[in-house]
Order: structure tokens, then C-alpha cells, then sequence
């Protein structure tokens, strides 16, 4: 059943729906949308109406030979859109300036235009009939609008079809297609009778992954990292997951995996690989301000092709407390080698190195570590690590001056289903570490663990409020607060904990002295609400626990913070201000906290 645009005017008594003003030369058109009495409809036909979009071109308004165009154009684009809302007996009507716009010669368009008038009769609104697809691979879930009785869609066709051929197509039948369509409409009985047929061809195999345009990846490299099931049964979601692992590398600016137009030898299908490198080279910098902590800038050089395997190799540096009144100035200088696909394709290997000064208020070390270890992707949200490390530090606390060397062995888990890292407004993050360490000189033995849950809610759509919230919890495990390792144990207060109290203010007391705690947990919440397309505030209040225990048993002390924030939203993440103060807690002063960073707090 073929569109066709039909010019008849169907005389109806309805008032004006929509009214806008196109500018066109040094005239103005009106243009006057009218005969639908749907709200909801009326507005879909407003969203495909090309005459209606050219009014959003406010600097650039359109001349008379592109309104011409454009009202010409929109006999099958509004015709389109009644017939994907069911209705098939529809009549347009455009006129420009009393004349049919479909009977004016584009190439000879009126000098000026001063009216358009688009009538639209819906008509009624036709169901489905017969509604039919065969043959159906098992397990084929289609729309629940295709079926007798539902409103007829264009729109519900092509998604019928669709599941069905995606249906054979995720049981290897890679050429699966609609081979018949029969199509008609009983205009008394105002339905639409739909039978589909498909043709599933054979079931098959992948052939070779065959590599076009130039990369300095080797090709055995980029055969392994994409990991195609050469031999097996044809699947979609194996030629998706090749695509990811290979974007993931950062080695490559574009991939597109395609299917071959032909099937190969013995029933297989050859899968070809579009890949444009990555320049090499990155640097990048950034900083962050709070009244308390003073300023952090970071740097990072990063070399995404090392050895000619998409091997990355980053250097980072940090330099935080500059002009803070949370101890002294921080150093932090990192190098990290990862060589992706080393044992599979969804198992990296990393190295790195890590050398780092803290000058704390209640703490001094400096340590380096060693670790090497791997990386399972298990999926684009799940990702696990295992590793094996040595750190030896120099520290200084309430307890004095230690030494200590310690083998590790770090393990995390991390689940991450939020819709944006940087601006999250819904689904879950959860980080668990592990990290079980034997004392070679200067401690004992034991396990440190930290877990770092956040969930997100928002409501409404067009002034959504987000509701965040966070729940931290840490734990060291076997020596005594004396013999532990200073730079393992926890504080709280500061921006990543307690908003409003003093940087790491809250401790376990020692004589005079403070130390670190043996457990922590920090609570957050956050009421983020829209104000306009680019700002948002927020209500916030952080709470935070430390206790000499080694899990939490409520013995130890919390304090706890709240304030006010404001968000600028930008292409890299929103910009974020935070003002906070001391709600409760052995040491809270009146005074005002300020935090500024790139991104959510959390």
C-alpha cells in the first residue's frame, strides 16, 4: 500500500490550533495549522512538519523559494505521520497564499508569501484486522500493538518486522529478511489487514574478521582484541561486543564492524572491519579548589599505541593542598602500563607504579607501590581486578615514626549501571575493595576494605529533581590501631566525606594527639533539582562515623555537615559549587566551607 498525498479540501468547522510566523525576505508568512482535534496528534503533526520547524530559525530565517519547498515537502511528511497514528483516510490540504502549494512551480516560487493555511482532516482512526508474521524463531517477543484490535501503525509494521527478523538473526540466521507483505484496507469496516512473511535463510557461521584502511595496530592485535568467534554460530551480539572491546582501547577514533553483502564457503559469513586510529599522543590537566583543602592540579601524558599492540602507557601527576589549612602540600606521581586482551579478549594486563607523599594534619608518610595484576571486563558495566603488589612507606603519627614494607594482594569489584558518570540521574554504582596485605617488616598481617554504593531517582520531565545518595563504609582488619599501617586507616571531614567539616577532621583521639580509625562509614544525600537547561541546585547533608573498632559497632564518633549547591551544566560535566557548614560533631565551628570541581560530588 503505497502514500499518497491527496489535494481534496474537506470543509470542517474547527477554530485555529497553532499559529506561527515565519520571516521570510523583508515579508513575513503566516502560517496557520488547522482541523485536528487531538491534542496529542495535533502536536505530533506540529513535530513533523518542516513548515513549523523553519519558524525556529530565528538568524536565519528562510526565503520564499524554501518556504515553497518546505510546504511542498509536507504533504508526505504529515501524511506519514497519520498514518503511523492509524489513520488512513486522512485528507491534506496546503495552501500558500490561496494557491495549492503542491500547483506552484518550484522553480518559479511567488516573489513574497503572506499566508500558509495547512488543513489537515484526520479521518477515522483504522485498527488491525488480520495481523500476521510467519515464521517466528523461538523465544521472538513482538510489539504487543501489533495484534487484532490495536491501532494500526506504520511505525508497529516496521517494528514487527523488525523483531522478527533480529528474532532469526540472534539464532544465526544473519540474512534473515521480509520476503512477502500483503497490506489492505476495508475503509467501511476501517481496518487494516497485515501478513507478513519472512524468510530466516540458512543458519551461519562467522567467517574471517577482514580488516580495511590503515592502522598502526598490528592486524594479529586487533584480530585479538576483537575477539570474533571465528566457526561459531553466527550472533549480532558477538559482532557488538568485537565493536566494544575494540573501541574500549582507546587506540582507535572510529570502528564499524559489517557483515559481509555475500555468505562464504561451508555457510559462513565474513564480517569486515572499518578501523581510523587515534593519535597517539594525549595530554590533559585539571583542577580543584575548596576554601579548606586549598588547590589540586593534576597532569597526565598518555602514549594509546606504546608496542604496536594498542598497549597504553600514562603518567600522572598531582600536587593537592596548595594554600590549604589541611597540613602540608600532597605529592602524587603515577606510572601505569595496561596491554588489553592479554589472556582473552575481555582480560587486560596492568603494571604501575606509584610514588606519593601525604602531609596530613594528623599523619606524615611517603610510600611507594608496585603492583602488576589483570582487568576483567566482564560486560561494559562489571568489571573485576586482581592483583599482586608491594608497598613500602615511611609514616609518622600519634604513635610515632615507622617503617613498613607489606605484600599485597588488591582485589575490587565495580558495578557501574549509572546513565552518565558525571552526571548521574539514575541507576546504581557500587566499588568494592579488598585488599589483603602481609607484614614483611614494620606491621602485621590483616585485610583492609572499603565499599562505596551510590544510587540515583529522578522525577518529572520538565523540571526533574534528582535524589542521590551515597553510603561508604571501610574497615582494617587484624593489627591494632598502633601496629596498623597509618596511611590504611580512615578519617572523615573534607569534600569527599563530610561537606562543611574541617578536612579530616574527625579521628580516633590519642592522648593530645589524633589518629586514624579502624572503621568508617559516610553517608550522603542529595536533592539536585533543575532550575533551567544549564543550572541546577542542590540540597545536600553528609554524615560521617570513624571508630577505633575494626567494624562498626557505634563506640566510636560521627559529624556531620549540610549546605547548598549550585550546578552549571557544560559539554565536559556540570561544574559544581558547593557551600557547606557544621551541623553536629566534636569540632564543629562556625564557619563556612567552599568546594568547586568539575562533575557531581558523587
Amino acid at each position: 500500500m503505497k502514500p499518497t498525498v491527496l489535494n481534496c479540501v474537506r470543509r470542517r468547522a474547527v477554530g485555529t490550533l497553532l499559529l506561527l510566523t515565519l520571516a521570510a525576505s523583508a515579508h513575513a508568512a503566516e502560517v496557520t495549522l488547522s482541523g485536528i482535534a487531538d491534542e496529542d496528534l495535533e502536536a505530533k503533526m506540529r513535530g513533523g512538519s518542516l513548515l513549523v520547524e523553519q519558524t525556529l530559525l530565528e538568524e536565519n530565517p528562510p526565503s520564499t523559494a524554501e518556504i515553497l519547498a518546505a510546504a511542498q515537502a509536507d504533504y508526505k511528511r504529515l501524511l506519514a505521520v497519520l498514518y503511523d497514528n492509524g489513520h488512513f483516510a486522512g485528507a491534506i490540504t496546503i495552501s500558500v497564499d490561496g494557491r495549492e502549494a503542491a500547483d506552484i512551480p518550484a522553480v518559479q516560487p511567488p516573489a513574497s508569501i503572506s499566508s500558509v493555511i495547512i488543513r489537515v482532516d484526520a479521518g477515522p482512526t483504522f485498527l488491525f484486522g488480520r495481523a500476521s508474521i510467519a515464521p517466528l524463531a523461538p523465544e521472538t517477543e513482538l510489539p504487543e500493538e501489533f495484534g487484532t484490535g490495536q491501532t494500526a501503525s506504520l511505525g508497529v509494521l516496521t517494528e514487527t518486522v523488525s523483531a522478527g527478523v533480529n528474532g532469526w538473526r540472534a539464532q544465526g540466521h544473519a540474512k534473515a529478511v521480509l520476503s512477502k507483505q500483503e497490506l489492505s484496507a476495508d475503509h467501511p469496516a476501517r481496518l487494516i489487514n497485515a501478513e507478513l512473511e519472512l524468510t530466516p535463510g540458512p543458519r551461519l557461521r562467522f567467517g574471517p574478521l577482514v580488516l580495511t584502511g590503515q592502522s598502526d595496530v598490528r592486524a594479529q592485535r586487533i584480530l585479538d582484541i576483537a575477539g570474533l568467534p571465528e566457526g561459531e554460530v553466527f550472533s549480532p551480539e558477538e559482532i557488538r561486543l568485537s565493536t566494544e572491546r575494540l573501541r574500549r582501547t582507546g587506540a582507535f577514533n572510529a570502528v564499524a564492524l559489517t557483515e559481509a553483502d555475500d555468505i562464504g564457503p561451508g555457510d559462513t559469513l565474513a564480517v569486515n572491519a572499518q578501523i581510523t586510529d587515534a593519535p597517539k599522543r594525549r595530554l590533559g590537566f585539571g583542577a580543584e579548589l575548596s576554601t579548606i583543602e586549598g588547590l589540586t592540579v593534576s597532569a597526565f601524558w598518555m602514549h594509546r599505541n606504546l608496542l604496536g599492540g594498542a598497549e597504553r602507557l600514562r603518567f600522572d601527576a598531582e600536587i593537592s593542598g596548595i594554600g590549604g589549612n589541611s597540613g602540608g602540600t600532597d605529592y602524587r606521581l603515577g606510572a601505569r602500563f595496561e596491554r588489553p586482551a592479554t589472556f582473552n579478549e575481555d582480560t587486560d594486563f596492568y603494571a604501575l607504579a606509584l610514588l606519593e607523599q601525604l602531609d596530613e594534619v594528623s599523619f606524615f608518610s611517603r610510600q611507594l607501590d608496585l603492583e602488576a595484576g589483570i582487568k576483567r571486563i566482564a560486560s561494559a558495566e562489571r568489571t573485576y581486578t586482581r592483583g599482586l603488589g608491594l608497598r613500602t612507606a615511611q609514616t609518622r603519627d600519634a604513635f610515632g615514626e615507622r617503617n613498613y614494607t607489606l605484600l599485597t594482594l588488591p582485589l575490587s569489584a565495580e558495578f557501574d549501571y549509572r546513565d552518565d558518570r558525571l552526571d548521574a540521574k539514575d541507576g546504581y554504582y557500587l566499588k568494592a575493595n579488598a585488599t589483603p596485605f602481609v607484614s614483611i617488616t614494620g606491621s602485621d598481617n590483616g585485610l583492609r576494605s572499603f565499599i562505596d554504593a551510590r544510587g540515583y531517582k529522578t522525577f518529572g520531565t520538565a523540571r526533574p529533581v534528582t535524589l542521590a545518595l551515597r553510603g561508604q563504609f571501610g574497615s582494617v582488619y587484624g593489627p591494632d590501631l598502633s601496629r596498623a599501617p597509618a596511611d590504611y586507616l580512615f578519617y572523615s571531614g573534607g569534600g569527599g566525606t563530610v561537606r562543611g567539616q574541617d578536612y579530616q577532621s574527625l579521628g580516633v583521639p590519642v592522648g593530645t594527639e589524633t589518629t586514624g580509625g579502624r572503621s568508617f562509614v559516610g553517608v550522603s544525600a542529595e536533592v539536585r533539582a533543575t532550575v533551567t537547561d544549564s543550572i541546577g541546585v542542590v540540597l545536600f547533608a553528609d554524615a560521617g562515623y570513624i571508630g577505633e573498632e575494626e567494624f562498626f559497632d557505634g563506640s566510636g564518633t560521627w559529624h556531620s555537615g549540610a549546605g547548598l549547591g549550585l550546578r552549571y551544566k557544560t559539554a565536559i560535566g556540570p561544574i559544581r559549587l558547593d557551600v557547606a557548614a557544621p551541623t553536629s560533631g566534636p569540632d564543629a565551628a562556625d564557619s563556612v566551607q567552599v568546594y568547586i570541581g568539575i562533575g557531581q560530588s558523587f
